[in-house]
């Protein structure tokens, strides 16, 4: 162990001796480990106008009390008009005024931008392999895994395993995202504003408003170019 240590700080010694104090560009670095919800349910569009509504909440509570009036896009996504009804509902249940008119009202805007990215983007979800110790403990093996994480007893070991695991959403990385974006204003300044990021099922793209192209047919015919006489 300990020479693995020392060949590590010396290989990490040479690296930096190597590397060089000025580069023409910012070299390319990852963020720090976050996660970031996946919505593959009607139920999450609920929870997360929720939480939506809890921020909006706590900033209204700071100004005079007024009603809010939701603005719904003219021509709005399955998950646009679901979003607009569960923050009426929430606000509602919140004890706030919604008015069925902007007149008076504060104006609350919905905003769902929804982006693709490149497919099979890498998801780094461990450090080094996972194994099963026993009921509620788990090991973290820098190596592999020892063979107790095949033979994990009792219902206990694999309930703590299956726990641990079930906070990834299952597949690759998607390679659809959607920001919300939700405003409160009047007509000379923002009084609330919440911005969220999230990741959402590739399979569900049309319901955030993504149309994806057809693929080409394939040609049925051919031209072939003749010279010379029959």
């Amino acid at each position: 162990m300990a020479l693995k240590t020392a060949m590590a700080l010396a290989a990490g010694m040479l690296l930096a001796g190597c590397a060089s104090r000025y580069t023409p560009t910012p070299l390319a670095a990852n963020f720090p480990t976050t996660k970031q919800a996946k919505l593959q349910a009607a139920h999450h569009w609920g929870v997360i106008s929720g939480h939506i509504e809890q921020q909006i909440a706590a900033e209204l509570r700071k100004n005079p009390p007024r009603p809010v009036y939701i603005v719904e896009p003219k021509e709005p996504t399955p998950f646009q008009r679901a979003l607009a009804t569960q923050l009426t509902t929430a606000l509602v249940n919140d004890g706030h005024v919604v008015s069925r008119s902007p007149a008076g009202s504060l104006k609350v805007d919905l905003d769902v931008q929804a982006v693709t990215f490149s497919a099979n983007r890498p998801q780094y979800r461990y450090h080094g392999e996972r194994a099963v110790l026993g009921s509620g403990v788990w090991l973290l093996s820098e190596v592999e895994a020892p063979p107790l994480a095949y033979l994990a007893a009792g219902a206990g070991g694999w309930d703590a395993y299956d726990w641990f695991n079930a906070q990834f959403a299952p597949g690759d990385t998607p390679k659809t995202e959607i920001i919300v974006t939700v405003s409160v204003s009047d007509q000379y300044r923002y009084l609330a504003r919440s911005t969220s990021a999230y990741y959402v099922a590739d399979t569900d793209r049309t319901l955030y408003g993504i149309v994806d192209p057809k693929p080409d047919e394939p040609k049925l015919t051919r031209t072939f170019q003749v010279r010379g006489d029959l």
